[in-house]
């Protein structure tokens, strides 16, 4: 039994992913903080990514295609309002704290893929 195959893990490594592709995001609206005209960019909800990855597959040329299921980072139209007079919207403050929310998000999943590891090892015997 592949113990990286459950449902729980999988999911994990999921919510991972996607935390590291916010992360990066995040990280380039940062660098680009004083780019003028720079338009900071986010992905999408990881539960609208989730649910995306399991749509329909179109099997018949009159089909209408499914959504595609990657995390894809978009303008953040939230910012645009307070833009500077250069034309750029980043908030720094803002991205801090979308920084740490993401950060405390990835401890928590790594925090349960180690615990949900460390289970399986226990029932096999396994030291951890």
């Amino acid at each position: 039994m592949d113990v990286t195959q459950t449902s729980t893990i999988a999911l994990a490594e999921r919510r991972i992913g996607w935390l590291e592709e916010r992360q990066r995001v995040l990280a380039q609206n940062i660098a680009n903080a004083d780019t003028p005209g720079y338009v900071p960019r986010d992905i999408g909800s990881f539960q609208r990514s989730f649910a995306e990855s399991f749509a329909l597959a179109q099997t018949a040329s009159r089909h209408l295609a499914g959504a595609g299921g990657h995390a894809r980072a978009r303008p953040d139209r939230s910012s645009l309002a307070e833009r500077s007079p250069n034309g750029n919207a980043v908030s720094l403050d803002r991205e801090a704290i979308r920084v740490a929310d993401t950060d405390t998000a990835h401890a928590l999943a790594t925090g349960l893929y180690r615990r949900w590891i460390g289970m399986f090892r226990t029932a096999l015997g396994r030291p951890q």
